[in-house]
C-alpha cells in the first residue's frame, strides 16, 4: 500500500480536483457536449489535448513529489488536470471520479514495429520514425495473429484496493475496461512504412486488401473476447480528444456488467490514405473496415487525414457522427460537404504556436475562418487543438490561444 507521504500528496491533489468537479459548470459543459453530439449545438466547443507537457511546468505546478511509481501515475494525471483547469480549460470537463484500468492481457497481432528513431528535443515524446518493411511476401501475411485476451482479476482487485486507499473521501473510484483503438492502416504503415505501403497499394492491391482484411478479422475476434469476458469500457467521457457525452448511448438492452460495442463510441482513421483517391479510400478503408464500424454505436472518423474531398465516401461509414477536418483541408469545401449532418471536428493548426513569434491576430483569424465557414453551412462545430509538439518553451502561448478560442466561439452565431 502507498506510504503516508505519497498518500497525503494524492489526497491533497484529489481534494482540489474534487472541488473543481463539483462546480455547476461541469454539468453545464456535459450538457453542451451532448447537444453538440446530438447535432443541436449551443455554440462551437473547444478542447485542447496532446500537449507538449515537457514545456509546461511553471512554478513547479507539474513537479512530481511522489516516490512510488503507481502513485506517480495518479499524481501526474491529477497535476495535469489542475494545471489545465487553471491555464487553458476551454470546454474540458473535470470528472468527480478516477478511472482504474482493469488488468487486461493482450497477446497482440504478432507484429510490432521495427524502426529507427530520430530525436529532436530529448525532453519531448514527439520523435521521428524510419520503419522497416515486414510485409513483402505472401508468407508474411501469416504473421498476423489473433490476439488472446485475458483478465488478471487479482491484479485488478489490488489496483482497486490501492485506489480506494488513496481516493475514498475525495473522488469516486471506477473500474475502466478496454477502450479500443481500432485503426487498421496506421499500424500497417508502421509495419511497412508509409512509402512502402502506398507503393504496395498500387503494385499489389489484392495483397494489401488481404492484409487489411486479416487484421480486421483479428480485431473482430479481439472485440468478441473483450465483450464475452465483460471487459469492455462504457460511459466514455472522451473519444479521440473530444467530449463523448451523448444521449444516444448506451444502446437499448445495456448491461453495465457486460457492455457491448454498440454501447460505446469507436474512433476510426486511415492517415496513410491522405494522398490516395476517393475510390481507393472507399475500397481499402470504408469497405475493408466496415465490419468494425458496423458494430459500434457511434463513430468519430478521421485525424490528420484530410477528408474534405472524400466526404461522399465517408458518408458510407456506418454510424459516423463526427468527422475530422485537419489543418490541410479546404474549410469551405469541408463545411459544404458536412452541412448539418455531422459534427465538423476542426483541428486548428498547432504550428501557429511553434513559430519564433506568436501572432495572436493570425490565431484569431485562423479560428474565425472556421467558425464563419461552419456558420454559413449550418455545421455543428468543435475546435480540437492537438498534436502540440512545441510552444517554444513559452506555455503562455497556449494559455493565450485558449483565451482567443473562447472569445471566438462565444461570439459565434447560434446554428438555426
Amino acid at each position: 500500500m502507498p506510504n503516508a507521504h505519497d498518500s497525503e500528496i494524492i489526497r491533497r491533489l484529489a481534494a482540489d480536483v474534487a472541488a473543481i468537479a463539483a462546480l455547476p459548470i461541469q454539468e453545464e459543459k456535459r450538457a453542451m457536449w451532448r447537444k453538440l453530439n446530438g447535432l443541436q449545438p449551443v455554440r462551437p466547443m473547444v478542447i485542447i489535448d496532446q500537449v507538449c507537457w515537457n514545456e509546461m511546468n511553471v512554478e513547479d505546478e507539474l513537479t512530481m513529489r511522489c516516490a512510488d511509481a503507481e502513485c506517480r501515475g495518479y499524481e501526474w494525471n491529477l497535476r495535469q488536470t489542475l494545471y489545465q483547469w487553471k491555464h487553458f480549460p476551454v470546454d474540458m470537463v473535470v470528472e468527480p471520479f478516477v478511472r482504474v484500468g482493469k488488468a487486461i492481457g493482450n497477446t497482440g497481432f504478432g507484429v510490432s514495429a521495427k524502426d529507427t528513431i530520430a530525436v529532436g528535443d530529448p525532453t519531448n515524446s514527439v520523435v521521428g520514425h524510419a520503419y522497416t518493411n515486414q510485409f513483402e511476401t505472401d508468407a508474411d501475411l501469416d504473421k498476423i495473429q489473433t490476439p488472446i485476451i485475458t483478465h488478471d482479476a487479482a491484479e485488478t482487485a489490488r489496483r482497486l484496493e490501492v485506489a480506494h486507499s488513496l481516493f475514498d473521501g475525495t473522488l469516486e473510484v471506477r473500474e475502466w475496461g478496454f477502450d479500443p483503438y481500432l485503426s487498421v492502416w496506421d499500424p500497417i504503415s508502421s509495419w511497412m512504412s508509409v512509402e512502402e505501403a502506398c507503393y504496395a497499394l498500387i503494385d499489389r492491391p489484392e495483397y494489401m486488401k488481404e492484409l487489411g482484411t486479416r487484421l480486421v478479422k483479428a480485431m473482430m475476434s479481439m472485440l468478441d473476447q473483450v465483450v464475452d469476458q465483460g471487459l469492455l469500457c462504457h460511459g466514455q467521457s472522451v473519444i479521440h480528444c473530444t467530449g463523448a457525452y451523448t444521449d444516444e448511448l448506451p444502446a437499448p438492452g445495456f448491461n453495465p456488467a457486460k457492455p457491448r460495442t454498440q454501447d460505446i463510441w469507436m474512433f476510426g482513421l486511415a492517415q496513410m490514405f491522405s494522398t490516395v483517391s476517393p475510390a481507393m479510400f472507399e475500397e481499402f478503408e470504408v469497405e475493408v473496415c466496415r465490419p468494425l464500424f458496423e458494430r459500434f454505436g457511434l463513430v468519430y472518423y478521421g485525424c490528420c487525414d484530410p477528408l474534405d474531398k472524400k466526404m461522399a465516401e465517408v458518408r458510407k461509414i456506418p454510424h459516423v457522427r463526427k468527422i475530422s477536418m485537419s489543418p490541410w483541408v479546404d474549410e469551405e469545401l469541408g463545411a459544404t460537404e458536412i452541412g448539418g449532418d455531422y459534427v465538423y471536428s476542426r483541428k486548428p493548426n498547432p504550428a501557429l504556436l511553434a513559430w519564433f513569434t506568436f501572432d495572436e491576430a493570425e490565431v484569431r483569424n485562423h479560428l474565425q475562418t472556421t467558425v464563419d465557414a461552419c456558420a454559413r453551412h449550418g455545421c455543428p462545430l468543435e475546435l480540437i487543438l492537438k498534436d502540440i509538439s512545441t510552444v517554444k518553451y513559452e506555455p503562455q502561448r497556449l494559455w493565450r490561444w485558449a483565451q482567443i478560442a473562447m472569445e471566438v466561439v462565444e461570439g459565434a452565431p447560434v446554428r438555426g
